[in-house]
């Protein structure tokens, strides 16, 4: 009886038997969930998405004084080129974040690569600035998935103790992209403007593939449904009428009945916002996630960073072009410092972090950060180049620092279930810091200066400008310049605010306590 058990043929290989799984999966690019390479494969699915989202955001900010002169935009059209994108991308980052937490991750995450992918490629064909500003909304919606979906992705896939490299990876990707991005609008742009949207299609597109082939599905549906309509909607009412307010009110004055109307729905109904939140069954942002004193700590710093960081490209796209008179290519090299000093600290901090914990490191970026905006207030319109690059390559250094540490030490605190919400809170609150910057600081840019000056520094074309005409628009942005630095201090003072926490460390290793 044994003897003919051992010699009974083997069952017939079929897609379902255990054994003929490992060959149905090396067909497959990539390997099993549970393989420990893994994680490096999830990670560069990460990291494409990331390089698409800083690529492109780059080629568009450097592109914005030819798109002024192509469709003839406003300013307050032309600025709100970038503001729609960004406000669509934070408002909806919490419902596609819940979206991946019920539905699945990698599904949400493909599906903003392809609807990214056909906005760009309808935003190419726009004929007014009106109907672009409509398909930077559709884009919004594909980079809220990304966005929401990336760091719980990398936060699923790789171990506690190594979560900081992870991050300081995706980080230093994206700095490349903000090295490559406006190099690349410049060039672009020397073609067609179309170019700028239309080299996305196949970038998403392949990022689509690569997601689907690749990605697993690791983390378990949550089991509380439902979608918090009535606070999505409140958010993007508010939100929307504080930056239309705020944008508004350099250009138009202070006194404009949009001005003060937007600014009234703001005050209102971000509050009543945070009101439906709190009782609200199957809430939008889940205020219980900022009951960990870490998370609500790295979090209001991640706020801040935004706020004091992200309007420093939008203003030296018009230094350069503008009051430099430098041609989009050369501005685009110019800007290449910034994202320089990114790549060199980001790999390098998280690393750091995940050996000795966050809070020192991520206050010191903050502060590294508010020296090179202050070293920025000496620059004029005829400074030489070495003194702008080198501020800038500061600033990178001190955002690097900040951003893969202060990432880790939330996303690591989240239990796994809840991670596609609590990236998505991450982002919308980052990204909210970042609207509001780009509107408060062209509210002071803009502040006192002529609009014939204005719509020439807007559109690069200075020709005929003396230094007179061009030293309001200088001593503007140096009070911008000084109010961002400002920010960074305070963003430091709120990074000293985290508790110590423990380094995460394999089980063969003894926990400590960091030394931050």
């Amino acid at each position: 009886m044994n003897v003919r058990k051992s010699f009974s043929p083997a069952p017939e290989l079929t897609a379902t038997t255990p054994s003929a799984e490992p060959a149905r999966r090396r067909r497959r690019p990539g390997v099993h969930a549970d393989h420990p390479h893994y994680k490096w494969w999830a990670l560069s699915c990460t990291s494409l998405g990331m390089l698409l989202a800083t690529i492109n955001s780059g080629t568009l900010i450097i592109a914005l004084p030819d798109l002024e002169q192509a469709l003839g935009t406003t300013i307050l059209q032309l600025v709100w080129v970038i503001l729609a994108y960004m406000i669509t991308s934070t408002v909806l980052v919490l419902t596609a974040g819940r979206l991946s937490d019920l539905f699945g991750r990698k599904q949400a995450y493909v599906a903003g690569f392809v609807v990214f992918a056909l906005a760009s490629l309808g935003a190419g064909f726009s004929a007014g600035g009106t109907e672009l500003i409509l398909w930077r909304i559709v884009q919004g919606v594909g980079g809220a998935f990304l966005f929401a979906n990336a760091a719980a992705l990398v936060t699923d896939a790789f171990p506690k103790e190594q979560l900081g490299l992870a991050m300081g990876t995706n980080t230093m990707v994206a700095a490349v992209g903000l090295v490559l991005g406006p190099i690349l609008g410049g060039l672009l742009v020397e073609v067609s403007w179309q170019w700028v949207f239309w080299f996305n299609v196949p970038f998403g597109l392949a990022g689509a593939l690569w997601g689907g082939l690749v990605l697993r599905e690791l983390a378990k549906p949550d089991s509380t449904r439902g979608l918090d309509l009535l606070g999505t909607s409140v958010f993007v009412v508010g939100l929307t009428g504080l930056v239309l307010g705020i944008s508004k009110g350099g250009l138009s004055g202070w006194d404009d009945p949009v001005v003060y109307g937007g600014l009234i729905a703001g005050a209102v109904l971000l509050p009543l916002f945070v009101l439906i939140e709190h009782r609200s069954r199957a809430p939008m942002l889940d205020l219980s996630i900022f009951n960990n004193r870490l998370f609500a700590a790295a979090t209001a710093a991640a706020f801040i960073n935004g706020l004091s960081r992200f309007a420093l490209m939008f203003v030296f796209v018009f230094y350069f072009q503008g009051a430099q008179g430098d041609d989009p290519i050369t501005a685009g090299i110019k800007l290449a410092p910034l994202a320089l000093g990114m790549l060199i600290s980001s790999p390098v901090a998280g690393v750091y972090a995940d050996r000795y914990g966050s809070r020192a490191l991520s206050a010191a970026g903050m502060l590294v950060s508010a020296v090179g905006l202050a070293l920025m207030t000496t620059l004029q319109a005829g400074t030489g180049y070495w003194e702008s690059g080198l501020w800038m390559f500061v600033v990178g250094i001190g955002s690097g620092m900040f951003n893969s540490p202060n990432t880790a030490a939330m996303m690591g605190t989240v239990p796994a279930k809840r991670r596609g919400i609590a990236a998505g809170a991450r982002m919308m609150v980052q990204n909210t810091g970042a609207v509001i910057s780009i509107a408060f600081v062209l509210a002071i840019v803009t502040a006192s200066v002529p609009k014939d000056v204005l719509l020439k520094i807007f559109s690069g074309v200075t020709t005929g400008l003396s230094d007179a005409q061009l030293d309001p628009f200088i001593a503007n942005m140096h009070t911008a310049l000084w109010v961002l630095a400002a920010t960074s201090v305070l963003g430091a003072i709120v990074s000293l605010m985290r508790p110590r926490h423990e380094v995460a460390t394999p089980l063969a290793a003894a926990p400590r306590e960091a030394m931050s």
